[in-house]
């Protein structure tokens, strides 16, 4: 059941994904730029909506794992979700009527808006507002759903209302208009039918009231013996939302809208350079903190070191290849030469930076498998208070490109430095190893190649030139990574020998 549900969840996150990146040169289109920037605006709310979470949702899928393996009975159960749902519909109603509330001065002093009216804009926000305030209480049934091992259900659910949320909007404002108005409404639509089937599913996983051994009532006790869990879980999720989502804020409020969504558009893609290591991490986690369980040191760190190979040769060739070939890339991606102009420098930084971002990412993973965090939360919070004035200045005075370059350069420096730092405490002696033979061995060839590639005067005046060219200089970036891997050809190897 549980590699029934791995890979359920794979499958479901790479179709949301990919179905989400496909279709953004329609609404591009057809919506404006403009237009697709209030989309990404949107986007970054419901990011930062989460920090209200205060570690609610892990709380209540914990428990209900707790709930279903016995740990917890009935009762305790039932008290400890009727407490969080009085606390998720309080900061649901809280939240998103702020937002709505605020949506004039957000449309008006904010938005850098230009050929939308800002009664139209105004009007979003306002929907969005509720869209977000829905999708957030979906948190809380999910945690019941996932408590309760339902993965399978979960992704297949997921799967539909992304072709809900990207695919059938094309169609409805085909017919009824291309303007946000249409746009956001179909949304709403969406989110009260996704909040609905989740409450519907959650109630049905939840144990009978009427077999309780007695009333649930209604206090605010049942939190406490978890509140220290949620409490951590909320501040690591707080630190990280900050770290990736100060910059759309920033430049929500600095840019045009206009130049705001061509932004919005090359993170999109530059973001799934992270999306690609996720499966990689997710599979290591348990696997390293049993390890340390059982005190296999030497084991666990073969586990980290071949684990930091493979993403550097999925991950790290990603960001080299999309760095390289950005331009060509969101050509024939969109077939727009002015969406690939705008879009193309940052999307090159941000390959970059999320490559260092999914490589500095490892020591996370060893703190965990140790159970301690302590040196994630302070390189985090650190990270946190350079990042944010570099951005505000250099979005300030160089726009989209320079938050690009202070992303690269903090997420860069971040590796260099706060890993190094890491490792010598939990592991001495294992830096300069995992950094020449797990890093630099395989990706400075890659790096070689793909400036090599580049450096080539080739004219590539088609649609389909540019997709044969992307896939051809990605697949020989990949290919050299994949020869200075050792951990990538021994799998190699076995897989062929598990073949014969």
């Amino acid at each position: 059941m549980l590699s029934k549900n791995i890979a359920a969840s794979y499958v479901s996150q790479i179709y949301v994904t990919l179905v989400g990146i496909a279709l953004l040169p329609l609404y591009i289109k057809h919506m404006g730029s403009e237009a697709y920037g209030l989309v990404g605006f949107f986007s970054m709310l419901q990011a930062w909506f989460g920090l209200l979470d205060l570690g609610l949702t892990p709380t209540i899928s914990r428990e209900s794992a707790r709930y279903h393996a016995g740990a917890i009975t009935s009762l305790t159960y039932r008290q400890l979700y009727r407490a969080l749902s009085v606390i998720f519909i309080a900061i649901a109603t809280l939240g998103g009527g702020a937002l709505f509330l605020s949506s004039n001065l957000i449309a008006t002093q904010w938005l850098n808006v230009t050929t939308i009216s800002p009664t139209d804009v105004t009007m979003a926000i306002q929907i969005m507002a509720i869209c977000v305030a829905l999708r957030w209480m979906c948190g809380l049934y999910r945690g019941v759903i996932t408590g309760a091992e339902q993965l399978i259900w979960l992704s297949g659910f997921s799967a539909l209302i992304a072709t809900f949320r990207f695919v059938t909007v094309l169609p409805v404002m085909w017919h009824w208009g291309f303007t946000p108005f249409v746009f956001f409404t179909h949304q709403l639509i969406v989110a009260m039918f996704e909040t609905s089937v989740f409450w519907l599913k959650s109630t049905l996983l939840l144990p009978n009231k009427n077999k309780l051994s007695a009333k649930i009532g209604w206090s605010f006790q049942p939190i406490k013996p978890v509140l220290k869990f949620a409490l951590t879980i909320a501040f690591t999720a707080s630190v990280w939302v900050a770290v990736t989502q100060t910059d759309k804020l920033i430049l929500s409020g600095i840019l045009s809208l206009e130049e705001y969504g061509y932004f919005t558009l090359a993170v999109l893609v530059a973001n799934g350079i992270t999306v690609i290591s996720g499966p990689i991490s997710s599979a290591i986690m348990p696997r390293m903190a049993r390890l340390h369980a059982e005190n296999n040191h030497e084991e666990l760190i073969e586990v980290y070191r071949k684990a930091t190979q493979l993403v550097v040769v999925i991950a790290g060739s990603a960001a080299v290849s999309i760095a390289v070939v950005a331009y060509p890339l969101l050509l024939a991606w969109t077939n727009d030469p002015i969406i690939a102009n705008k879009a193309a420098p940052v999307l090159r930084l941000y390959a970059i930076g999320n490559g260092f971002l999914a490589i500095a990412a490892f020591p996370y993973y060893l703190q965990y498998a140790k159970g301690d965090l302590r040196y994630h939360l302070i390189g985090n919070l650190a990270m946190v208070v350079f990042l944010l004035p570099s951005i505000i200045i250099a979005a300030k005075f160089w726009g989209g490109v320079g938050a690009g370059y202070a992303w690269l350069t903090m997420n860069g420096l971040y590796l260099l430095t706060w890993v190094a730092f890491v490792h010598h405490k939990l592991t001495p002696g294992l830096h300069r190893q995992w950094l020449l033979n797990d890093v630099l061995k395989i990706i400075i060839p890659a790096i070689i190649i793909a400036l090599l590639i580049a450096s080539q005067a080739i004219d590539l005046s088609g649609r389909f030139q540019n997709i044969v060219f992307v896939f051809s200089a990605s697949i020989v970036v990949v290919i050299i990574a994949l020869c200075f891997s050792s951990a990538a050809r021994i799998i190699f190897n076995n897989r062929i020998k598990s073949d014969v």
